[in-house]
């Protein structure tokens, strides 16, 4: 399941709103250790103070989902990270982006420029339509 989250390129992030209301919103990340890493970057947006980043300042727990479909449904699988989010200050966030530079070519020519979310994962679990999940 490590292996899978890790090797995916796009996650949706789950964070609660107000009055507990679900907020779903998809993701590039990177994964170091027991560790998940996102950024707000230099896509348009209205503004970098993003609904997702509100809510794990309110509220951090959160889960990130990664899935693979296939019409062959034996090849289908999901994997969910839950964990405790907290935005890093700028000293700590060079190393998450430089770790998110070298994992996504469109970082390389533009800079994520924050801030920037570290998941420490404290559970994983998952599922594979195959018994014995390969690739």
């Amino acid at each position: 399941m490590r292996q899978r989250l890790a090797e995916a390129r796009v996650a949706r992030l789950a964070t609660l709103g107000a009055h507990g209301r679900p907020h779903l919103v998809p993701i590039t990340f990177t994964v170091d250790g027991d560790a998940i890493f996102f950024a707000v970057d230099k896509k348009p947006k209205r503004t970098t103070d993003l609904q997702r980043v509100r809510n794990i300042v309110a509220n951090p727990s959160v889960s990130v989902l990664v899935d693979h479909y296939d019409e062959d449904w034996s090849r289908l699988w999901w994997v969910r990270a839950d964990g405790t989010a907290k935005v890093l200050d700028h000293s700590q966030a060079a190393a998450a982006i430089d770790l998110l530079v070298s994992r996504y070519e469109q970082y390389r020519l533009a800079r994520p420029i924050g801030p920037v979310v570290a998941i420490a994962i404290q559970r994983i679990t998952g599922w594979s339509a195959a018994e014995n999940p390969g690739r």
